[in-house]
């Protein structure tokens, strides 16, 4: 668990920093295309890597691996177009409310239900998100409105992960493998039909930078999409998200660092209070017994003699 954890933190901020710095930098501006590379990495590394799986999947479980593939390329899509319009920061300060979604949507889809603590940790990373994109200085409409698409499409994902992972009991390898195809096709199709210079543009530039810097992204993306199902395997959807919120102190970092953003104090204020909530829901259950013990919850009222 601690290392899928790790490589899932260290994954996370190196995916977001190079796609940020493909789009700003190397100044090529095609996030579908890009997104499609990532699926087709994972696909070349399945088969070169690790033997296919074998035998059919059920007809429900290919249903879902199916819905799993359009939510998965809408939501990196929307996030990879909002990488755009607004800084690295100010994304993954909106990311911090998707612990939430989930935790919601988990309820009502699974019928999970979590701990008081745990509820109350969303209070202030939520509070911080608000904080942070109050805090920023250079605003998009548009971006934001992507971004926050995208947010609630990762929560929806993990969900369906977690289905897949835990209910249908399919390994990880073989899920990443069989979603990883329909995305390809998906993502590619749409990159034919939006961003149809995409290709023709990366073999003409030659710009040996340009191919160092996605190859690296689709390895990261590989990586982070592998480590993603093995967290959500050993412990749940919800805590996936709350552990990608520890990505916040590495694209602040890097998004002040590599592309001159701005940070205010109260960016900096909602980062620190989002990562506090961080702290309060990976140590709930030990909070829990605590809090019951002194008695402020599972305390019953003796009842009266009449």
């Amino acid at each position: 668990i601690l290392f899928a954890a790790f490589s899932l933190v260290v994954s996370g901020v190196s995916i977001s920093c190079l796609n940020k710095w493909i789009f700003v930098t190397c100044r090529y501006p095609y996030p579908l295309f890009l997104s499609a590379l990532h699926m087709l990495s994972a696909i070349c590394l399945v088969c070169t890597c690790a033997p296919r799986p074998s035998g059919e999947l059920p007809p429900r479980a290919k249903a879902r691996v199916f819905a799993l593939s359009l939510t998965f390329c809408a939501s990196i899509a929307l996030g990879n177009l909002g990488l755009r319009h607004v800084q690295l920061s100010f994304a993954h300060r909106i990311y911090a409310a998707t612990p939430l979604i989930t935790m919601a949507m988990s309820q009502v889809a699974q019928g999970r239900r979590q701990g008081a603590v745990k509820y109350a940790a969303m209070v202030p990373v939520c509070l911080g998100a608000g904080l942070s994109v109050l805090g920023e200085v250079d605003f998009s409409q548009m971006g934001c409105f992507f971004v926050c698409t995208a947010t609630v499409l990762r929560g929806i994902k993990s969900i369906q992960q977690s289905v897949l992972l835990q209910d249908e009991n399919i390994h990880s390898i073989v899920l990443l493998y069989v979603m990883a195809v329909p995305s390809f096709c998906i993502l590619l199709s749409a990159t034919l039909l939006f961003e149809s210079r995409a290709l023709w543009e990366l073999v003409s530039r030659s710009d040996s930078e340009l191919w160092a810097f996605l190859f690296l992204s689709c390895a990261s993306s590989v990586l982070y999409n592998l480590s993603g199902f093995y967290v959500i395997k050993l412990t749940s959807a919800v805590t996936l998200h709350m552990l990608g919120n520890l990505n916040l102190i590495g694209n602040l970092l890097a998004s002040q660092a590599l592309f001159g953003g701005e940070v205010t104090w109260l960016s900096v204020a909602g980062t620190l209070l989002t990562l506090s909530g961080v702290v309060i829901y990976q140590n709930s259950d030990s909070l829990g017994t605590s809090v019951t013990r002194l008695g402020f919850w599972g305390r019953t009222r003796p009842h009266r003699q009449k």
